[in-house]
């Protein structure tokens, strides 16, 4: 039996979404890519996560981060076709648009007023979104109980099914060559000569370039590169429904019916971080909240819930980085791992493959605006 390849143009440290979007890009550049993942004990977000490819209320309090958002919402069409007609799956991506619903007056007013501070900050880029009443809310979804005072909408919000996107995407790494090597922990990263040194549990991996998209390990594995990823953690709880009739026609932030006719209800933020951990308090009220929006969730009998920890940043912005004093290192680090599958795959990946990020990227999303928060 042929041994593996050691030797790799590009090493992506972190099997979930963001590594396995970003490794697909540089496959299809061209790139030899080994993938190292902890494999099923990783603490993943990716098996966890809500699947909202989500545009409105991006970018407050750091307004390049709504363009970026807008352009992977406007590549995804793209992208979920590519990954069908190299892998024949679907990821069963939609985009009819979104709602944020609010049940009363308080709520809808301070939903407002995020949107206007959104849409007032200086370089924003301008996109729809609309405040609709109850009449006009039910019109788009009719099944809305009278609790539902108005919600705001944007025509660029979608969904897909998450954990067929995942299996997609290693699929299209298993087909287009690339290495994915489970149970490989990095415990090391040296760069000798022109080249990186990974250590891991499994074996040393040889890489002309690294990148680091391993979530919430980011932060210990950044320092290793001359790099940082400041990260806080939080566990979200989700409920998953029987399934039922199709009554949803249109994601809402806390709450969307599959393609297969379940509904997943969540939106939950806790400090902790153990994923193993269920608070029933929680799920009691992302259900009740759900009940009040949707009465005909009522007797419908819940078939699972989990927990999983969010892949956060300490401002909730994503990290992208490239090193200087380990040239050919980059950090890719995100939440929103499926919304910005597209941009991670299209347009982040061909950047690592070229050897340096473009410097608007870098000028925007760079780890180095919390060194100047901290000087501040």
């Amino acid at each position: 039996m042929a041994a593996e390849p050691s030797e790799f143009d590009v090493a992506v440290v972190g099997g979930g979404l963001v590594g396995v979007a970003t490794a697909y890009g540089l496959a299809r550049e061209g790139c030899r890519v080994v993938v190292l993942d902890e494999g099923d004990r990783a603490v993943r977000a990716s098996r966890g996560n809500f699947a909202l490819v989500w545009v409105q209320s991006k970018g407050l309090g750091l307004a390049p981060y709504a363009g970026w958002t807008i352009r992977s919402s406007e590549a995804w069409a793209g992208f979920s076709q590519l990954l069908k007609e190299e892998t024949g799956l679907d990821v069963s991506f939609q985009r009819p648009g979104g709602f944020h619903l609010a049940l009363s007056e308080k709520e809808l007013e301070a939903r407002a007023n995020i949107l206007r501070r959104l849409h007032n900050q200086p370089g924003v880029v301008e996109y729809k979104t609309e405040i609709l009443d109850h009449s006009q809310v039910k019109k788009m979804l009719p099944d809305i109980g009278p609790e539902v005072v108005g919600a705001s909408y944007c025509p660029l919000d979608g969904h897909v099914n998450s954990l067929r996107l995942f299996r997609t995407l290693h699929t299209a790494l298993r087909q287009r060559g690339v290495t994915y090597l489970p149970s490989h922990r990095v415990e090391a990263i040296d760069k000798v000569g022109g080249e990186f040194r990974l250590t891991t549990t499994g074996r040393e991996i040889r890489a002309g370039r690294v990148a680091l998209a391993a979530g919430n390990a980011n932060m210990r594995l950044a320092p290793m590169v001359g790099l940082d990823c400041p990260m806080k953690p939080e566990r979200g709880q989700i409920v998953v429904t029987e399934r039922l009739r199709p009554f949803l026609n249109y994601p809402v932030v806390t709450l969307r019916q599959t393609d297969e006719g379940t509904v997943m209800i969540g939106d939950s933020k806790e400090e902790s971080t153990d994923p193993a951990g269920l608070t029933l308090g929680v799920s009691a009220t992302e259900a009740e909240r759900a009940v009040r929006q949707f009465p005909l969730l009522a007797n419908v009998n819940v078939v699972r819930t989990w927990s999983a920890i969010r892949v956060m940043t300490q401002d909730g912005f994503p990290i992208y980085d490239q090193s200087e004093s380990h040239p050919g290192a980059f950090t890719v680090c995100c939440h929103s791992g499926v919304t910005l599958a597209a941009n991670h795959a299209l347009t982040v990946a061909p950047m690592i493959a070229r050897g340096a990020l473009d410097p608007a990227l870098v000028g925007a999303f760079s780890a180095r605006r919390f060194h100047v928060q901290a000087a501040g």
